[in-house]
């Protein structure tokens, strides 16, 4: 648009701006933008993570491989490590201490072992979940993809490495006289629902360690103390048979899910470990505690998505 001026002189004066008094958000919807690192739907962010799974996969042998990439025996020591532990533990507790009460003397090493193995499968994925953003900031910050892709693939980690021990696990079993039987199919659907309550776990503890890196220092005293109340060591209803407690101490920690998913594959793997052992409706609690807190885990840490790697 030009008008003359009254010397003569032709100004020309600009259009308005088909954009002028739209907010920025307004201007943001018209032209299709977003905020950089914005959290998606809840949907949306379940399918992006499904569209990384190859990525999920093959970073978690990654670090299955690099682990003990510097030891002289490798990954003979994803093996040798547990059983070191449940060496100590049988000397101390099942010697020393004499924690075997309850349970015949020729159960009581796959019982133990068992124990250990498993433990340590939540304990190794928890421990692991708390470092997963704070000890992959640089990854986290350069590159663009669902933040628990990260936690995951640890949790995926620590079930590779299971994998690995249980051909340890099943020799003890056979060499103490307990032979493959179709229970030990139950050992399957044991681990799938550990493995999901350890992932929903070790996602709450990654989103918590992202904001506070010093819980790294303090929860290998949380597990400790968490394997001492979960009877990896001794038979829970039997050790505190004697005790002036009231019942309901006895059911909390049988219930608890590390003893649950223990109690169910040393029942899977061992002949001389019946049901009497188990407190009941053990399925139900297993089932329970993989889906609270696997959905729970998920949520929670999806909630924070758009902070992890700020600041």
């Amino acid at each position: 648009m030009s008008e003359t001026t009254h010397d003569g002189a032709v100004a020309v004066s600009a259009r308005p701006s088909p954009d002028e008094g739209l907010s920025r958000a307004e201007l943001a919807a018209k032209y299709g933008l977003s905020v950089s690192g914005a959290r998606p739907g809840l949907g949306e962010y379940v399918r992006q993570l499904w569209a990384r799974r190859h990525f999920i996969l093959a970073f978690s042998q990654a670090k299955l491989t690099a682990q003990y990439s510097q030891a002289k025996l490798g990954q003979l020591w994803q093996v040798a490590t547990p059983l070191l532990n449940a060496l100590v533990y049988y000397l101390i507790f099942g010697l020393l201490l004499d924690t075997k009460r309850g349970i015949p003397h020729e159960v009581f090493v796959p019982f133990l072992v068992t124990g250990v193995f498993v433990f340590t499968f939540t304990q190794s994925s928890v421990l692991a979940g708390v470092r997963a953003i704070s000890g992959n900031l640089g990854l986290v910050r350069a590159l663009h993809f669902p933040r628990a892709a990260l936690p995951i693939s640890f949790s995926l980690q620590q079930l590779q490495q299971l994998l690995f021990s249980m051909i340890v696990l099943v020799l003890f079993a056979v060499g103490f006289g307990s032979y493959p039987t179709w229970s030990w199919l139950l050992v399957v659907p044991a681990l799938a629902l550990q493995f999901v309550f350890n992932t929903g776990l070790a996602l709450i503890v990654a989103r918590m360690g992202a904001k506070t890196p010093d819980l790294a220092q303090l929860m290998p005293f949380v597990m400790r103390t968490w394997l001492y109340g979960s009877g990896v060591m001794f038979s829970i209803p039997h050790m505190l048979a004697d005790k002036d407690l009231p019942g309901w101490v006895t059911d909390v920690l049988q219930w608890n899910p590390a003893a649950v998913y223990m109690d169910l594959v040393r029942f899977a793997l061992i002949d001389g470990y019946g049901s009497e052992y188990l407190p009941s409706h053990v399925w139900a609690f297993a089932l329970g505690w993989a889906v609270v807190i696997g959905v729970l885990g998920f949520v929670y840490f999806w909630k924070a998505e758009e902070r992890y790697g700020r600041g």
